[in-house]
């Protein structure tokens, strides 16, 4: 276990009895470890904003297979970055409709590309990217 560090915080009454709603809501066993947790969404957010740092994320869409051409684009611009995607998972929605979840690991700016090109891509009906920061902070 890493080395902790114990600090005070000043907080408005009001503020922390929310905050406590919050964590039981949430099942936090104590403050510490939930505002632990918020420091490292913030590093997280703040990595990705800046572009340079790993991370691991899921790429989300949604798409019509039927449409002439696009099940071949998707597995193209997969292929360019396949040093970087870890698993696809592939998903038959309906007669017409498959989702794909597509698992990648690298640099945040990079994933952010791949994800642009997959869910702008001419067909794809909704597409959604999710980041989780891995720099060295978290590791």
């Amino acid at each position: 276990m890493a080395n902790l560090t114990r600090f005070g915080v000043s907080i408005e009454d009001a503020v922390l009895k929310k905050f406590d709603a919050v964590i039981k809501k949430k099942k936090y066993m104590n403050r510490s470890r939930a505002i632990s947790d918020l420091i490292t969404n913030l590093i997280v957010e703040e990595e990705r904003e800046d572009g340079n740092g790993e991370s691991i994320a899921t790429i989300n869409i949604v798409y019509d297979h039927h449409r002439r051409g696009l099940a071949h684009e998707l597995n193209h611009i997969q292929h360019d970055y396949h040093g970087l995607i870890v698993s696809d998972t592939h998903v038959h929605l309906d007669h017409d409709n498959c989702l794909d979840v597509i698992i990648v690991k690298g640099k945040t700016k990079v994933i952010r590309g791949i994800a642009d090109r997959l869910i702008s891509a001419k067909g794809v009906k909704f597409g959604k990217l999710t980041v989780a920061g891995i720099g060295k902070e978290l590791k």
